[in-house]
């Protein structure tokens, strides 16, 4: 009688995903929700009252930053308050997808124009 080994998570994920880059996907996604629990937490930790747990505000900068950016590789934005809007800029960068707004006509100036076939 040949006994089997109890197999942990992680090696029935192995067997449920064979291919090495899905894997890592996966390990990926676990990654930045573990960030997404942790920096939470201790963002939340500035504004819950604990006893035996110091009250004063800390700065939680550092977390929160780490909470944005973790959130923001699921696709979620965080709002912004300063009022500025982002169809100001001409060129923004929001996580993997970049917009870019041309105004016509377009003007260019200080170049010189080079004719690509010389006369003759």
């Amino acid at each position: 009688m040949v006994e089997e080994k109890k197999k942990n998570a992680f090696q029935k994920l192995k067997e449920g995903l064979d291919d090495k880059e899905e894997q890592l996907a996966i390990i990926s996604l676990f990654v930045r929700l573990g960030v997404v629990v942790w920096s939470g937490f201790i963002v939340s930790l500035n504004y819950i009252e604990l006893p035996g747990y110091s009250n004063e505000p800390k700065d939680i900068t550092f977390p929160a930053s780490l909470l944005t950016a973790a959130i923001s590789t699921f696709g979620i934005e965080a709002s912004r308050k300063n009022g500025s809007k982002k169809d100001d800029k001409v060129a923004t960068q929001d996580g993997m997808v970049q917009t870019i707004r041309v105004v016509t006509p377009i003007k260019i100036e200080g170049a010189e124009v080079i004719d690509p076939k010389p006369k003759k």
